[in-house]
């Protein structure tokens, strides 16, 4: 489980888009940098579970940067 989720782009010139993501899982700060590709580079990486958090994470971007919440 991770908590405290957040994104925030922080360069839109790339073609790909780039974001800063942050959340806390077992107590301790996680960040890194989310690429539009799905790829994850960690600046301070999750303990355990890797391969668990990185599809929470994809999934939560899928949510917050993707999908369109404002019905027309």
């Amino acid at each position: 489980m991770i908590t405290h989720f957040q994104q925030k782009e922080i360069d839109r010139s790339i073609p790909n888009g780039k974001w800063l993501i942050s959340f806390f899982h077992q107590q301790k700060r996680c960040t890194g940098h989310y690429h539009k590709n799905g790829e994850i580079t960690w600046i301070q990486p999750p303990e355990s579970q890797l391969e668990e958090i990185q599809a929470i994470v994809h999934d939560l971007m899928l949510y917050h940067v993707y999908e369109d919440h404002n019905p027309h």
